[in-house]
């Protein structure tokens, strides 16, 4: 089930919230040096990403059905990322949420776990680990949430049936990168357009949008972040490996983790560092494999000192569970709700 809210804090857990403000008594106005690093920095990831996203399509929505659930409607929809590629998606509505009394809108970003056949399903609670339940969650806290699929995952398979799960992965990953492209670009693009959607329904305050993500949904919620102004205010559950560590350990990730031609000059908390000085909160597991800790605690590090170099250390926060591994538990779901409550309400 979705952590329990009303848990009560465990002394065991290492309390890292809010370590920008490690800084804050060194706290400076960013330098021309640090503004134009920044600067040329982006513009190399851009590149490295695949180039600049292509001209908006109008959305071309398309109602499938309405789920009646206890405190909000689910309404399933497609809509157009590019022309010819639609994108399968369920929009969770609050009972209060209405043309007259818009509410914020949150994006849910689902995990990876080699589970190919779900996606938007998980966090709208229609199939899955209930820990993953969170769209759910969040609308039942009044917020309109957008659940999409990502590429390959769940109505997002191969339309030929000829590759299954990872193989269809692997191939989509491929065919980016021959185009000069990676996987991350075409993401992002999505994820844009996600927001798009959000901002056309009359029901969601057009400046108060969020998102979150769990694992690759994490790793999502870095990527899309920088390019993605709109977004006031985000989440990253149990995601923040480095290509340090990566390579370290002889790791394999998810496709999207992989942005080519920044590394060893940067690395993944770097990306993230780029959405100072909007809203960001991160929960790491201390015994979280996919992203090793020593690592984790150094990119945190990087992420808060761009923050305090924008005058927003107190728009950062991240927390380290003792003894936690890739999970979402009582205390990262009550952090969680706390920011958007903050940053959205």
């Amino acid at each position: 089930m979705i952590p329990d809210s009303g848990s009560a804090i465990k002394d065991t857990h290492t309390d890292c919230f809010s370590v920008a403000n490690q800084w804050s008594s060194n706290s400076h106005r960013p330098t021309r040096e640090s503004l134009m690093a920044d600067e040329q920095f982006r513009e190399h990831l851009l590149k490295s990403l695949g180039g600049d996203w292509p001209e908006k399509c109008p959305l071309n929505v398309q109602h499938r059905e309405t789920i009646k659930q206890d405190g909000f409607r689910i309404e399933s929809v497609y809509y157009d990322a590019e022309p010819g590629d639609a994108i399968p998606a369920l929009l969770l509505i609050p009972d209060c949420a209405t043309d007259d009394n818009p509410v914020p809108g949150i994006c849910v970003w689902h995990q990876h776990a080699g589970q190919w056949q779900l996606g938007k399903g998980e966090p709208a609670g229609l199939s899955g680990s209930p820990m993953h339940h969170t769209g759910a969650a969040l609308a039942r806290e009044g917020y309109v949430v957008l659940c999409p699929d990502a590429l390959c995952f769940e109505e997002r398979q191969d339309p030929t049936g000829k590759l299954k799960g990872g193989n269809y992965e692997r191939f989509e990953f491929l065919r980016y990168v021959v185009e000069g492209k990676c996987m991350a670009w075409k993401n992002i693009l999505d994820m844009r357009r996600a927001v798009d959607f959000l901002q056309s329904r009359p029901e969601v305050v057009d400046e108060k949008i969020g998102c979150y993500g769990h694992s690759m949904g994490s790793t999502h919620t870095w990527l899309v972040g920088p390019w993605e102004p709109r977004l006031k205010c985000l989440v990253g559950n149990c995601c923040l490996p480095t290509y340090k560590a990566m390579h370290r350990e002889h790791m394999l990730h998810c496709f999207p983790n992989f942005v080519p031609g920044i590394f060893p000059e940067h690395d993944t908390p770097d990306i993230a560092a780029l959405i100072a000085p909007r809203a960001l909160h991160l929960n790491l597991g201390e015994l979280d494999g996919g992203s090793p800790i020593d690592e984790a605690r150094r990119g945190v590090e990087v992420i808060a000192k761009a923050y305090t170099e924008a005058d927003a250390a107190a728009n950062f926060s991240n927390f380290i569970e003792d003894g936690a591994g890739h999970v979402l538990s009582d205390e990262m779901w009550l952090r969680t709700k706390k920011w958007f409550s903050r940053h959205l309400l």
